[in-house]
């Protein structure tokens, strides 16, 4: 990894040297800005982007997306109303409440604090993933795609009232890069770029170092942090200020200090000084005044029941025989409880057993594929899962990009019985467990999981332990099962990886991240002809061939097998108490999860009184079709 040419204090230097680095800081609330903040810019000219920038945008070769009736409900639905307070229990509390650095690359951290306090340059539409408008209003792509311009609008401001500039977008780059931050796939990422230069106070430049098809998706939407704070800090000292305290964002809510209880809850306040309050991208989301996320470690049992007596509000079903057997009682039947699977275009992510194959005994492909064979997920989809799921054989199931030449690995215990042999396994010891021929090492290892997991992982251990093979199971916090899993102490983990709209399997699967901690190879994979795709692919703007590309690695990962996957679903199984309100299409097309509600739902307060009166006098409400199916629709539609 190439190591930064300049040292912190000439960054320093540099950014305290900028359009940013001279303004004055002063204290806020939450709510109240001092009027030299508010007052609008007049000083800076247009042709810097100031003020009167749209009308001589489009001949400076800059373009943008202009808001229309045609985007319909995309950007929220014209009904929403804010108030109210949504309350959410999650099953962990975050490791840390950054969203840049190491540990904080949960999904909790990036669907909750980065998608509610953190904006980027440009956002993407959620029905056809087009570019739009964010803390930019206006960008430029150079005719050999290697330069990009972004014309900041003049009215962003951070949550303590300093406006966003330039020099904002130069610092978050220096961040990014800085390798103390604990993070080497932001290095591998944005090392792609020189660093940015601030043109103006409202216009920032960057310049690739090569051309690749996703490096403006990658730089237009990294989430921006204010230079104002970060010229303070080194990627070490960021790491410990704000491991469990917030930096001031641009989004629409902060979590004021008081409101963080550390492994308790913390509490997202909506800001009444939101600078984006009025656009056409953002006036109708981002509804309720508090969003409270509560704990409840590793018991989604007590989550569910917590539910039931209304103290969340909304519940995501991920057991099926808690959604066949579990959730027909009184609130259902009557429909004061809404329950629905909502069908949508999310990618399916990977989830499975991940091998660390840099140690025994999983350094050896013939175990992994043993282990592959004996773990039958037919019979557990038949058995405890309802046939609710499909199987995954994939990095990107059901999606174009899934390999159809991958072995399905269908269980198999002779096959799996037979390449044991091979691997030196032809006899037990006293105990029945299988041992080398020339070692006597038993085959036996160790997998760490919280105890919520307990009810998938047993079933494995009994198919292994049938056929000779020793999976002890050791109970564990979740947060201590990443902690290892990021420190790459462990053999096996039971895990799982969200999906990408855009594959980008460089992260994941670039060698030069094998040996490093806190990335996602976590399981040590190397392949010289994957990093030659992996090039390949960032200079490949013929999405055919991208395809192409992508299918081809996605085979020789299920040939190294670093992963016995699991099972799938394109749908999300959800529930909730009858007073919100939602568009038509419920969850978002490549989101589709229960945290678009945080984003575009609004509580009716029509509906929550009808709902108390219900509940009150036992009478029944309507109830909704089990299936909803409007993304699906949509893509028929719009072929």
């Amino acid at each position: 990894m190439t190591k930064q040419i300049l040292s912190i204090i000439s960054i320093l230097a540099l950014l305290s040297s900028g359009y940013g680095g001279g303004e004055k800081k002063v204290k806020s609330s939450v709510s109240t800005q001092t009027s030299s903040q508010t007052s609008n810019d007049l000083a800076t000219p247009a042709e810097e982007g100031g003020y009167g920038f749209d009308e001589i945008a489009k001949s400076l070769g800059y373009e943008t997306y202009i808001w229309s009736e045609k985007d319909g409900t995309f950007f929220g639905d014209p009904n929403a109303v804010k108030g109210g307070t949504l309350n959410y229990i999650h099953s962990l509390f975050p490791r840390t409440m950054r969203i840049i650095g190491q540990n904080s690359s949960q999904v909790l951290n990036s669907r909750t604090i980065g998608a509610l306090c953190y904006e980027s340059l440009l956002g993407r539409h959620s029905a056809t993933f087009d570019f739009v408008p964010e803390l930019a209003s206006h960008w430029f792509i150079s005719d050999d795609k290697l330069t990009f311009k972004f014309r900041i609008n003049p009215d962003a401001r951070w949550s303590d009232g300093m406006p966003v500039v330039a020099d904002d977008i130069i610092a978050t780059w220096d961040l990014r890069m800085d390798e103390t931050i604990l993070m080497p796939s932001e290095q591998l990422s944005f090392g792609k770029f020189e660093r940015p230069v601030a043109e103006s106070k409202y216009i920032v430049s960057v310049k690739a170092k090569v051309v690749n098809w996703r490096n403006f998706l990658y730089f237009s939407t990294m989430a921006i942090h204010p230079n104002h704070k970060l010229k303070e800090l080194d990627g070490t000292a960021f790491l410990e200020e704000y491991a469990f305290s917030m930096i001031p964002g641009t989004g629409p809510y902060v979590i004021p200090e008081e409101n963080i209880r550390n492994q308790e809850s913390f509490t997202f306040v909506r800001r009444d000084n939101y600078w984006a309050s009025d656009s056409p991208f953002k006036k109708y989301m981002f509804n309720f005044d508090k969003i409270k996320i509560s704990v409840v470690k590793d018991n989604d049992a007590l989550q569910f029941e917590k539910f039931k007596k209304g103290e969340q509000d909304i519940f995501s079903v991920n057991r099926s025989r808690r959604w066949v057997e579990e959730t027909n009682f009184e609130s259902t039947q009557k429909g004061w409880i809404k329950k629905q699977r909502v069908f949508s275009e999310r990618p399916a992510g990977t989830s499975g057993y991940f091998f660390n194959m840099r140690k025994w005994p999983f350094d050896d492909k013939r175990i992994r594929y043993a282990f592959t064979y004996l773990y039958d997920r037919v019979k557990m989809n038949q058995e405890m899962y309802y046939n609710e799921y499909g199987y995954m054989n994939s990095l990107y199931a059901g999606s174009m990009y899934e390999n159809p030449n991958n072995n399905p690995f269908l269980p198999d215990a002779e096959k799996a019985v037979a390449i044991l042999k091979e691997a030196g396994y032809s006899n037990r010891n006293d105990e029945g467990w299988l041992v080398h021929d020339e070692t006597d090492r038993v085959l036996s290892f160790e997998l760490s999981l919280p105890k919520t997991s307990e009810y998938m992982a047993t079933p494995v251990q009994q198919m292994l332990k049938e056929y000779g093979i020793d999976m002890q199971i050791k109970f564990t916090d979740y947060n201590t099962m990443i902690k290892n899993v990021n420190e790459r102490n462990f053999t096996i983990g039971m895990l799982a990886y969200s999906g990408l709209v855009y594959p980008n399997p460089e992260t994941s699967y670039r060698s030069s991240l094998a040996d490093k901690n806190d990335n996602n190879n976590v399981w040590g994979f190397k392949s010289e002809r994957v990093d030659v795709l992996l090039d390949e692919y960032d200079i490949c703007f013929d999405k055919d061939r991208r395809v192409e590309i992508i299918r081809e690695i996605d085979g020789i990962v299920a040939d190294v097998h670093p992963t016995a996957w699991s099972i799938v679903r394109n749908y999300i199984r959800t529930m909730w108490w009858d007073k919100f309100g939602y568009p038509e299409w419920m969850l978002s097309r490549y989101v589709g999860e229960h945290w678009d509600v945080f984003y575009y739902w609004w509580f009716d307060n029509d509906k929550e009184i009808r709902l108390e009166k219900a509940m009150g006098d036992g009478k029944q409400l309507e109830t909704l079709p089990l299936d909803t199916d409007y993304w699906p629709n949509y893509l028929k539609a719009n072929k």
